[in-house]
Formats: C-alpha cells, sequence, structure tokens
C-alpha cells in the first residue's frame, strides 16, 4: 500500500498564487496519516506541479489558471507544515509546456520513471490518495489510478478544493465514488488491518 499526498505546495494554499480555501487546514491531519499509515509500512508519496514559466496551463498563455508552482520557486515548494519523511519519494509533473498534467499518475520522478510505472514495480495494490485540489489533480489522479486497476481510499477529511463553481468538490466526490474508489476518514482507515 501507498499513501499519495497531491500537490501540498505553497501556492495551493491560502496566500499563495492559486490558493485552495483551507488547503493549510488538512496539513496536519495528512500528517497524522503519515504517521498511521508510514507506521504500517505504506510507501509515502507525493506529487508536485512544477511548470515551466511559460506554459499553456496559465492565463497568460491561453490557460485556465494563474502562473503557480513554477519550478524552483517559493511557491513550488511543499507547505513547510507537511511532515514528509526523509524517504518519501517526490513525483513531479506539469513540466510539459503544452499538458495541463492534472493527473499524479503520469508525474516523474528524478529518474523520469512515472509514478504508474513505480507502483506496478513495488506491487502496491492500494493506494489512500489525499491532498489539493479535491475537483482537479485528486480527482483526475483517482480516476486515472481506478484506470489502472488499483484500489483506491480518497482521504475525505484530507482534501480541499477549488470549486470554481460551486459544488465542483462534492461533485468530483461523487465522481471518485462511482468509479469505484473508497471515500473514507481518519476514523475508518485507523480501524483498517
Amino acid at each position: 500500500m501507498a499513501l499519495l499526498i497531491v500537490d501540498v505546495q505553497n501556492d495551493f494554499c491560502p496566500g499563495g498564487a492559486l490558493g485552495v480555501a483551507g488547503g493549510d487546514r488538512i496539513i496536519p491531519v495528512i500528517n497524522r496519516y503519515i504517521e498511521l499509515l508510514g507506521g504500517k509500512g505504506a510507501l509515502v508519496i507525493t506529487s508536485r506541479d512544477w511548470h515551466p514559466p511559460v506554459t499553456r496551463h496559465f492565463q497568460e498563455f491561453g490557460g485556465l489558471w494563474p502562473a503557480h508552482c513554477v519550478a524552483g520557486t517559493r511557491g513550488a515548494m511543499f507547505h513547510e507544515g507537511l511532515a514528509l519523511p526523509p524517504d518519501s519519494l517526490i513525483f513531479s509533473k506539469g513540466m510539459d509546456p503544452e499538458r495541463d498534467d492534472y493527473s499524479a499518475l503520469s508525474a516523474l520522478d528524478a529518474g523520469e520513471t512515472p509514478l504508474s510505472e513505480l507502483l506496478r514495480q513495488e506491487g502496491i495494490g492500494r493506494l489512500y490518495v489525499c491532498g489539493l485540489a479535491t475537483d482537479y489533480c485528486v480527482r483526475q489522479t483517482t480516476l486515472d489510478a481506478l484506470n489502472e486497476g488499483l484500489e483506491i481510499v480518497v482521504l475525505t477529511d484530507a482534501v480541499a478544493g477549488v470549486d470554481l463553481a460551486p459544488g465542483d468538490s462534492k461533485r468530483a466526490l461523487a465522481e471518485m465514488r462511482a468509479g469505484g474508489a473508497r471515500l473514507a476518514d481518519y476514523a475508518e482507515v485507523a480501524a483498517d488491518d
């Protein structure tokens, strides 16, 4: 099993270039999951947006979003409150200026191995997913992972959404559940064997 922490970066937290309301409030909850699941032997993986300065993902170049998470900037760094273990694995996405890359499954590690490939190599069957944002990267990552045949548990108390349209996050959670994901909170996960 693995815990996948999606895009808990400064630019996605309040005060960032694309701050998600409550994006920083989920961090202590994620840290509890790191302790709980890491203690049960889960691999801890985190994804990050790692955009070039010029990408069609940004409004300035025809995309939907203001510039955010430009590689190497403070905004692209993980939030300082996130207690990542030293052996956690980091996967980057959004480097191709022609793609949006919402899904962490297409993210690459430093050796350019896609996350989907690493999960196969490690024999990961169950993936716990949390992070930002519910209605974009968490949603697409979950749907792609379900398509890969993985058992997915979305940690509902450790996600927060953009909600460009009111209710987007709620609809995204319903879509993930309809696709086969289990939605669970800390108490339910702690009770898992």
